[in-house]
């Protein structure tokens, strides 16, 4: 119907076009046995099935046949994904991937070079980004951030010499289990541990930098996560179950390493892994594209960026989960589920995140709320907590889930690092060596008991040293300008702690005398009560009042903080507040179960008063 009313020129012009379309189907794939890239790099895996030749990701000349002609305009010779070189390796068909990356934290790292500019200067003003590219906030205002190579402090100093080595805006080889790409390719290519190709290309083979075959990870498994997510909070680690005790080289049972080799020449040993790590579950079957590669807003912290929580597949104590059916083809959750072992098709109840968009592989059906495995296609049944007794207990509305059901939460006490301008250190921003070399030790590890606090949703969750740094600065003459210092933070010198996720859950939670009986969840650190005060042992070396491993005392009744809890209207429980918690032990010793029907009601810590209590405390 279109051809027949068309003008003569049209019918010309639409034929034309038609005749193209197979090739352009095809992704241009019909010249590719042709290519002297292939004739080269005989057996190289095709990158995927709707990938085009060599050329349309790695540009370059493909009708010349030596090397140095055919070579000539590539986007960076082998990988493409290096900082600058994405818009032409990439972009060109992922537009909208690539534009939501652009202001992903995970590129920017606003996150992290604002917090370290917070506990190591202070300072919380200039935004700084890795590379200051114009970015919108969450209000879609536009900004242009000041990129990390100008800020000309300690804190840039150290994004810059430690942080960026392993940034996914700068490729890392070389480091066993560490080693990954730049940009695209670091959560999209496999790498292996040493970071070598092994594929069928026998031009590249055992060289180092390259993915261990050029065959694209659509989705991404938790080996991709945790080649990067396996220090600081070390949260790769504890989904596995994994641990790597006092600094890692500590030997463990009968003097050996731990059984597990990662990198950094440290041994890892077993503890309990995440329940959902044992039940088969990889990062991304929790966690959104836009939690991993951002929604195109940029965001200060990451906790603003994650838009996924517990509550989405859980409930809370008083909400189920929520749900939205599938009414258009092209919605998102259709587009990314098209190769997962369960599609998302129209009218489906899709989960929705705590932002209000759709899981891509959380739905609703049959009374039940079904995960899908992104990888494997695996059903795994999602149980609802909401209106059970254990998660309806009164004063337990502030709690985040996993401040209960957490088994461990890696802490580390005492990071003293020395910065020394007698020594040279490589600015991998910059990419050049400059004066000042960083080194770093610590005190002491540990995993549980784990501190709570409120978070910056104002609810209660564990929290572990955000960064608990004494800093030493050795200057060129070999003078100490500041030793085992402690920044400023919010007006005073204090060490910090931040609100934290370990990412070891278990359905078992923490018991009630546990929480409400030892000290140490509230924030007390390793302590003895003597009367009605709590004094910490390990005490800190700069202060000798202040315990390293906590951020409260209690002193004849007053509680006092000498910590802070980082991010935005966190802070310590109250004095009031660790009085209740700590005086609900008057009623467990008889009422030790959650489905005890005083937990339904406000707790009376006057009620051993009365006559009933009197009667029974008396024994008669």
């Amino acid at each position: 119907m279109l051809i027949r009313s068309a003008g003569h020129g049209t019918i010309h012009i639409i034929l034309l076009l038609l005749s193209c379309l197979p090739a352009f189907l095809s992704g241009c794939q019909q010249g590719i046995k042709h290519s002297s890239c292939v004739r080269c790099h005989k057996g190289i895996e095709h990158v995927s099935e709707s990938h085009g030749d060599c050329v349309t990701c790695h540009g370059g000349k493909p009708l010349e046949e030596r090397k140095e002609k055919a070579h000539q305009g590539m986007f960076g010779v082998g990988n493409p994904q290096f900082i600058g070189r994405w818009e032409n390796g990439c972009a060109p068909c992922h537009a909208y991937q690539f534009g939501r990356m652009k202001s992903n934290l995970m590129y920017t790292a606003a996150g992290m070079i604002r917090n370290t500019q917070l506990t190591w200067e202070g300072e919380d003003g200039t935004r700084y980004t890795t590379h200051g590219e114009k970015q919108f906030d969450a209000s879609g205002t536009p900004y242009l951030p000041q990129p990390v190579s100008n800020l000309d402090n300690l804190s840039g100093e150290l994004y810059r010499k430690f942080c960026a080595r392993c940034h996914i805006g700068a490729e890392t080889v070389g480091v066993y289990g560490a080693s990954h790409a730049s940009g695209c390719a670091a959560c999209h290519f496999p790498w292996n541990d040493e970071g070598v190709y092994k594929g069928n290309d026998k031009t590249m083979t055992g060289k180092v930098g390259h993915s261990a075959t050029h065959a694209i990870t659509a989705t991404p498994d938790i080996n991709v996560c945790s080649r990067c997510h396996n220090r600081s909070g070390r949260i790769a680690f504890s989904y596995q179950g994994l641990y790597d005790g006092n600094n890692g080289l500590v030997p463990t049972m009968r003097g050996e390493g731990g059984p597990v080799m990662a990198s950094g020449a440290r041994n890892l040993t077993h503890i309990t892994p995440d329940v959902h790590f044992a039940a088969g579950m990889e990062c991304i079957d929790c966690h959104t594209s836009r939690d991993v590669m951002g929604d195109g807003y940029a965001y200060r912290n990451m906790y603003l960026q994650t838009e996924i929580s517990c509550e989405d597949c859980h409930g809370g104590a008083k909400e189920v989960p929520r749900y939205r059916e599938i009414t258009r083809e092209n919605e998102e959750a259709v587009r990314e589920s098209k190769k997962y072992g369960v599609p998302v098709t129209s009218g489906m109840k899709m989960i929705q995140t705590s932002k209000g968009r759709n899981y891509s592989n959380v739905f609703y059906r049959d009374n039940t709320i079904w995960v899908v495995g992104k990888k494997n296609g695996t059903l795994h049944k999602s149980k609802v907590i909401t209106g059970t007794p254990e998660h309806t207990v009164a004063g337990h509305e502030r709690l985040e889930c996993y401040s209960c059901h957490s088994r461990a939460v890696p802490q580390c006490y005492g990071c003293h690092t020395t910065y020394d301008r007698q020594q040279s250190g490589h600015d991998f921003i910059k990419g050049i060596d400059t004066p000042g070399a960083f080194s770093e030790t610590e005190d002491y590890r540990m995993l549980y008991p784990f501190p709570l606090a409120l978070n910056q949703r104002g609810r209660i969750s564990p929290v572990t040293p955000g960064c608990q740094t004494f800093v030493t600065v050795i200057e060129g003459d070999g003078r100490q300008s500041k030793t085992e210092y402690v920044s400023k933070f919010k007006g005073k010198q204090q060490l910090r702690f931040a609100p934290f996720y370990s990412h070891n859950s278990s359905k078992k939670a923490v018991g009630c005398v546990e929480c409400h009986g030892n000290p140490a969840f509230l924030g007390f650190g390793q302590h003895v009560i003597e009367g009605n005060s709590i004094k910490g042992t390990l005490i800190c070396e700069r202060s000798d009042s202040k315990p390293l491993d906590g951020f409260l005392t209690l002193d004849k009744g007053k509680v006092n903080a000498y910590s802070a809890i980082t991010r935005e209207n966190a802070r310590p429980l109250s004095g009031a507040e660790v009085k209740k918690t700590l005086a609900v032990n008057l009623c467990l010793p008889c009422h030790d179960k959650p489905k005890d029907a005083i937990y339904r009601k406000r707790l009376d810590y006057r009620a051993l008063d009365d006559a009933l209590h009197r009667r029974l405390l008396s024994g008669k």
